[in-house]
């Protein structure tokens, strides 16, 4: 094993993990949540987070919230809220910049930190810096973080999982083998269900036997991906963390699973509609184009029914790509079938548009059409989100996605502070009541 021991840390690499983040979160704005089982995800009707008294009495991600009721009666059940669960990602991101301001937000529950450099600007040496930032991000956000410091991102990540919840990990390059011998190989990032079997089969069980292999063998026997992975088990920086904000994307989704049920073709094509606006949205942020995508319809009995499209030129609004799905609509929507999601996917993706003149004008309506969606995009930032949207959106936009008991709004939206709007919120959680 090729590992680093001159020093401890010729990187030194972060890695955050919020413990049970979203239903954390709830807690966190509602004390009075603390030591109950809490799940989120009613509107879903499947779990989609659970606080670790949930997960003790045996709730599971995705888990069906009847199957939840009947093991856990005195569960505590909740809407998702992702507005005040990125308010409080956006707050656990600020408290690690003040130690260092290169920051990857890697998911709202995670970031990863290159602390390299910074003992003397912060007058503590890494293993103090970690543990500064763990006490700070729960004592100041009210819930548990579990962090750990290594020297890359791959074993950094296997710190921060070493004792969940709430564990502080710290792996210095002399000591990566200690830890690699126990960890097994299929909890590494990175490698999935298909290669921890291959894995397996070649008689490599942890990381520790993997980090062992011999460059040779890795390069003729795996690619590129678990190359670098092999790297960073032996102690190398390969990795690089990617800081700022993200503008570059293979490809942008948008779904939305609405209840209950419909057979209504007009109120499924509305919530298409409204995914295609909004992964539109996504793509002028960013500065994007597409040419290529797919859409979906899933039945109540959760089957995908899904069709890929290729658009004669990129586009970044979404009247071409909805004018592109009606000319196909028929072939994929079944009366009388019961649908309860769609989606879309746009791929392509490039920061260039590279129409050409046409003789039929259709690049001159792509244009104007662009200008529009500019000043659309200019009230949205006034107003906020959806201010103004396509008639095809109308059901979408001006319906409740969930009704009945999947309904029930989340507190930060049905306890508007002064000045604020349905679409226009100020930055700060509703703290439920204490």
């Amino acid at each position: 094993m090729h590992v680093l021991t001159h020093q401890s840390f010729p990187r030194a690499i972060l890695h955050v993990d919020g413990d049970a983040f979203f239903a954390s979160c709830e807690v966190a704005k509602n004390p009075a949540l603390r030591g109950k089982p809490v799940v989120t995800g009613k509107e879903r009707g499947i779990a989609s987070s659970m606080s670790y008294e949930a997960k003790a009495r045996g709730v599971t991600r995705a888990m069906r919230l009847s199957d939840i009721r009947r093991i856990c009666p005195d569960v505590i059940i909740l809407p998702s809220d992702y507005e005040t669960y990125s308010l409080y990602s956006q707050r656990m991101y600020e408290i690690v910049r003040r130690f260092t301001n290169d920051i990857e937000e890697y998911s709202i529950d995670e970031c990863f930190a290159d602390l390299t450099g910074m003992r003397r600007p912060n007058n503590m040496s890494y293993e103090e810096m970690a543990t500064k930032i763990k006490h700070d991000l729960d004592t100041e956000l009210g819930m548990t973080f579990s962090v750990g410091l290594s020297v890359n991102k791959v074993t950094a990540k296997v710190g921060s999982k070493w004792k969940k919840p709430s564990g502080l990990t710290i792996i210095p390059g002399y000591n990566l083998h200690l830890y690699l011998s126990k960890w097994p190989i299929g909890k590494i990032w990175g490698i999935g269900p298909n290669t921890e079997s291959y894995l397996v089969k070649q008689g490599i069980t942890t990381s520790l036997d993997f980090a062992m292999k011999t460059t040779e063998w890795v390069e003729a026997h795996l690619s590129k991906p678990f190359r670098e992975i092999h790297a960073e088990l032996n102690g190398r920086f390969v990795y690089p963390l990617t800081i700022g904000e993200k503008h570059d994307y293979a490809s942008i989704s948008k779904t939305r699973t609405f209840t209950p049920p419909s057979t209504d073709k007009d109120v499924i094509f509305s919530q298409l509609s409204k995914n295609i606006e909004n992964a539109c949205i996504k793509l002028r942020r960013h500065h994007l184009f597409t040419k290529r995508f797919t859409f979906f319809l899933k039945t109540q009995d959760f089957r995908y029914h899904a069709l890929e499209l290729k658009l004669l030129q990129e586009v970044c609004v979404p009247e071409k790509i909805i004018s592109a799905v009606r000319e196909v609509w028929n072939t994929i929507y079944r009366t009388g079938i019961l649908y309860r999601a769609t989606g879309v996917t746009l791929m392509e993706l490039s920061h260039e548009n590279v129409s050409t003149i046409d003789m039929f004008g259709h690049s001159a309506v792509i244009e104007s059409v662009e200008k529009i969606h500019e000043a659309v995009d200019r009230l949205s930032e006034k107003y906020g989100k959806h201010s103004v949207f396509l008639g095809s959106s109308f059901r979408a936009m001006t319906d409740a996605s969930h009704r009945g008991s999947r309904g029930e709004e989340t507190e930060r939206r049905s306890h508007l502070l002064k000045g604020e709007t349905r679409r226009k919120r100020i930055g700060i959680p509703f703290l439920g009541k204490v």
